[in-house]
């Protein structure tokens, strides 16, 4: 986080809980994964499912997201606002 804007790596987390909402928290994890080029680093999937609950939670600490009731997450109007997602 820096200084409270959100960094690339919050707008594209952002991104994919917008287009995919309510998304649970262990598929944004798994949405992180897919959307970067594999890696032969045995490590670096497994470190980008755990920077997944990180940045949600900074996004939902910014107030850009919000959990559901079941336990997802789900885009707030500032959230859509900052990535110009449709509402």
């Amino acid at each position: 986080m820096s200084d409270g804007y959100p960094t690339a790596a919050q707008k594209e987390a952002l991104r994919l809980i917008c287009d995919h909402e309510p998304m649970p928290a262990n598929r944004l994890a798994d949405e992180l994964v897919a959307a970067r080029r594999p890696s032969t680093n045995p490590g670096y999937a497994p470190a980008i499912a755990r920077m997944a609950g990180t940045l949600a939670w900074r996004l939902q600490a910014q107030g850009f997201v919000a959990e559901t009731c079941a336990g997802g997450w789900a885009t707030t109007t500032e959230g859509r606002a900052l990535i110009a997602c449709p509402a």
